[in-house]
């Protein structure tokens, strides 16, 4: 039974948990230690690559994963590039949350108040490519 490690900011709402566990059929779900997460949820915008800063969070993974653990990757455009392609290289399965955005406004005499709301939608594998085709 795979294991979900996360590469993400938040924490999981209750329907993402139901969802890995009922249709991904995870064992368990594993957040990154809290110094960890920090890295990941406060890249800096002005180092130039990330790839240096990553291997802290590259070496604790390495010591947890096995192959067809599936790790939910979602952040940095950049480092979630390099993460996406260290999991496929490690035989795991890279995934990333979707949502269905709805936006609500409230408006009274003088000011307009919009609120996001942000809803699960599904777990969706990244996909690859093999030369010039998709998989």
């Amino acid at each position: 039974m795979p294991d979900l490690y996360l590469l993400f900011s938040h924490e999981l709402t209750e329907q993402q948990k139901r969802e890995a566990y009922a249709e991904l059929g995870v064992g368990e779900i594993h957040y990154l230690p809290d110094n960890l997460k920090g890295l990941w949820s406060q890249i800096p915008p002005e180092i130039p690559e990330v790839a240096g800063y990553l291997q802290p969070i590259q070496e604790w993974l390495s010591n947890q994963i096995l192959e067809g653990d599936y790790i939910l990757i979602q952040g940095d455009f950049g480092a979630t590039f390099l993460m996406v392609q260290w999991a496929f290289a490690r035989n795991c399965v890279p995934i990333y949350a979707t949502t269905s955005r709805k936006v609500i406004e409230v408006r009274n005499d003088q000011e307009i108040v919009t609120n996001r709301v942000f809803e699960h939608v599904k777990f969706r594998l990244y996909e690859t490519m093999r030369g010039d085709k998709l998989l």
